[in-house]
């Protein structure tokens, strides 16, 4: 029995000793659209779960210093991945930057035009005459006044304010009628915590075409990096943990991120869940092509771009 134990334990060094050193897992560089936040628990929870190691990858999230750089940072090759908006996409691709969306993160929009459900706006066709507070103008524009027009309001009988990223306060102090560029899982639930219930109208149910609110972009000439599969991969097993698992994903999220366990964070990250894409390798290219016209139609466009220039669908 000695002589077999014996042998045993040299066969096992021996075999320890001619084994090939375990592969290096592939880097991958991730460049948020913001700061950490719940719309981002797929890939921290692929993280803390051990997912994105179970494909062989080292994934590193950075926020950016200024989330307007990030297209531009990602096509200059600064990181092989970034966040971004599906509607941004289509300017950033007739502005001649090399990118192309291959996953979705989150599958429906998060924009809304917001009201005070207090006050005297009951539905959008109130808000002929009135003032609608706004951040960021282009695509918000095209927006609010395709979600006018859809209500029989003339946006020329609106007044259109820039108010910067103070939404929220603007509205709640009355300095406008209406705010377009709140988030639905966000500002929502801010307002109530401030003791102000909002009432929010839904883009994609007022004329608007449904877009995916935040995908995964490259440069054209890493679009078949096969690390970019494993990544979707590991994102899909995350996201089906989250749906599976929600207590779970909460705690492991504010695990990594402390500083965001407050009343907001937890029920944004509540609201988020059924938002996020349970295939997010998956393309629906007539999606893609109803929101490439509706941004022709908003004279954003001069044409609504080819699909396959735009947009891929990855395989494994």
């Amino acid at each position: 029995m000695l002589r077999l134990l014996a042998a045993a334990v040299l066969l096992t060094a021996t075999a320890l000793a001619s084994a090939p050193p375990a592969a290096a897992a592939d880097r991958l560089t991730v460049m948020l659209e913001w700061f950490v936040n719940p719309d981002h628990a797929p890939l921290v929870v692929a993280q803390e779960k051990g997912f994105f190691a179970q494909e062989g990858l080292e994934v590193t999230l950075v926020p950016p210093s200024d989330p307007s750089s990030v297209p531009r940072l990602v096509s200059a090759g600064q990181a092989e991945i970034g966040l971004h908006y599906q509607p941004s996409l289509y300017l950033d691709r007739e502005a001649g930057l090399p990118l192309k969306r291959f996953g979705t993160l989150v599958e429906t929009p998060l924009n809304t035009l917001t009201v005070l459900k207090d006050g005297p706006i009951k539905g959008i066709a109130d808000l002929q005459g009135k003032t609608i507070g706004f951040s960021v103008s282009g695509f918000e524009d095209a927006l609010v006044k395709r979600m006018l027009t859809a209500a029989n309001v003339d946006p020329a009988t609106v007044t259109f304010v820039n108010v910067n990223f103070a939404l929220t306060p603007s509205l709640i102090g009355g300095k406008v009628d209406a705010t377009i560029g709140g988030y639905r899982n966000f500002e929502l639930t801010q307002m109530r915590l401030e003791g102000h219930e909002g009432r929010a109208f839904f883009p994609e149910e007022n004329g608007v075409p449904a877009y995916d609110e935040l995908i995964f972009v490259t440069r054209d000439d890493l679009i078949n990096d096969p690390r970019l599969p494993r990544l979707l991969a590991a994102v899909e097993k995350a996201t089906i943990y989250l749906t599976n698992h929600p207590q779970e994903s909460l705690d492991l999220f504010l695990k990594a991120y402390p500083a965001l366990d407050d009343a907001l964070n937890r029920q944004a990250f509540a609201d988020t869940l059924p938002r996020f894409a349970k295939r997010p390798a998956a393309l629906d290219a007539a999606r893609y092509r109803r929101f490439g016209t509706f941004l022709v139609e908003a004279g954003l466009l001069k044409a609504a771009p080819d699909i396959a220039s735009l947009a891929v669908e990855l395989g494994r």
